[in-house]
């Protein structure tokens, strides 16, 4: 049997492309969801209605056709159900006929280039929009089910960004198509369908990822701060990958978990301190920098843990004590996690060594930073040490 996996464009009609058009004809069956075959009712052709891999591979063992047309909206290779679908149909000689996906459609619409667009879909999931606009000078969101452009709009104002442009697109290539553009905080009240896309553009984009941020731009409050030195080492140690789940443990600030989230900027960082205050400033420096992949938890460790997905990469700043019971819980979680330590106190870091034996790190890396800094008294320039900070990190073999 062969099976053409056809993406069908926008609306199947005016967007669908002569090869596909070509493969529809010739097809014995018409497979997809109802919206897909409304395009193609006048056919008559016989059809399925499905989106699900398991089920048309169950119909088209079922059924015996020579040829059958899979249709899927806008491209094939775009957040599509193709790849599951080349997986369920192994025994069938399958082809992917490419379709025109719905950011080159809308870029097309609004005249912007989309070679070095971010595309981030909220098709479902939920998404760390706000990191992405921050990282990006433009960003392609495909929206579906509850986010839809005015939630988004509302994230973006939320964290300080309401001037951000956006252009919004709403059932694209059909008749009652709808294109909108203007700033974030002209459509926090928008009501749209489901079939929406948005396109965000951020003159103002990070043109590095910031590290080592200095203490100054941080909200301090009476909360202890891991310094800017000692954080840059703490983040270049813990090698953050961008999908990674990170867990900072007595976050403070958020100083350490602002850093982390920089580089996760399509994982999450869980941020956790008993103290409510060091919560709330965590959460309003995670405004600051716009980084709302950071969850804070204000709760004491381990008993808050329990329920957080397995980490990647774990900060502990302050473990009031408890540095094995925390360790107990990563290592479960996640055998291979990259955890770091900070100490201040020799019998801090003799407790951290310790732990870190006790869960199978046979020679946790040790690692002593003194920062001292130049400063202007008179006519005379004198050196101001910091405290000592050890840092210890260990990741099993």
């Amino acid at each position: 049997m062969k099976a053409y996996i056809i993406g069908t464009g926008m609306d199947g009609v005016k967007t669908l492309t002569a090869e596909a058009k070509k493969a529809v004809r010739e097809a014995d069956v018409l497979i997809g969801a109802g919206r897909m075959l409304d395009m193609f009712s006048t056919l008559g052709k016989k059809t399925f209605e499905s989106y699900k891999s398991d089920e048309i591979s169950q119909y088209l063992r079922e059924n015996s056709f020579d040829k059958a047309a899979l249709l899927m909206s806008g491209d094939c290779g775009f957040y599509s159900g193709a790849e599951k679908l080349i997986t369920a149909l192994a025994d069938c000689d399958t082809e992917i006929i490419s379709g025109i996906s719905s950011p080159v459609y809308f870029c097309s619409k609004i005249k912007k280039p989309w070679q070095d667009m971010r595309f981030i879909s909220l098709h479902g999931t939920d998404g760390n929009i706000v990191r992405n606009v921050c990282r990006h000078r433009y960003c392609f969101f495909l929206l579906g089910g509850e986010n839809t452009p005015d939630k988004v709009c509302k994230r973006l104002c939320g964290y300080g960004m309401e001037k951000t442009k956006v252009y919004i697109g709403e059932n694209l290539g059909y008749d009652n198509e709808s294109i909108k553009n203007g700033i974030a905080s002209d459509f926090t009240e928008l009501r749209t369908g489901s079939l929406c896309v948005m396109v965000t553009e951020n003159p103002e984009y990070e043109r590095a990822v910031p590290s080592g941020i200095d203490d100054a731009r941080f909200i301090r409050g009476n909360v202890p701060m891991t310094k800017s030195e000692v954080r840059a080492a703490v983040v270049s140690k813990l090698s953050v990958g961008r999908n990674d789940i990170c867990w900072d443990i007595g976050c403070g600030t958020g100083s350490v978990s602002v850093e982390m989230s920089l580089q996760c900027y399509d994982g999450k960082v869980y941020s956790i301190d008993k103290n409510p205050e060091a919560a709330e400033l965590t959460l309003e420096n995670s405004r600051r920098f716009g980084c709302d992949n950071i969850k804070v938890i204000n709760g004491t460790a381990p008993d808050s843990l329990s329920e957080l997905p397995a980490p990647d990469n774990v900060f502990i700043g302050g473990s009031c004590g408890k540095i094995n019971d925390i360790l107990r819980v990563v290592y479960k979680k996640n055998s291979a996690a990259a955890v770091l330590i900070t100490a201040v106190s020799l019998e801090t870091l003799s407790e951290a060594v310790k732990a870190f034996e006790k869960y199978g790190v046979d020679s946790p890396e040790v690692l002593q930073l003194a920062v001292t800094r130049a400063k202007r008294i008179g006519k005379h320039t004198m050196l101001s040490a910091e405290n000592p900070v050890f840092i210890i990190r260990g990741v099993k073999n």
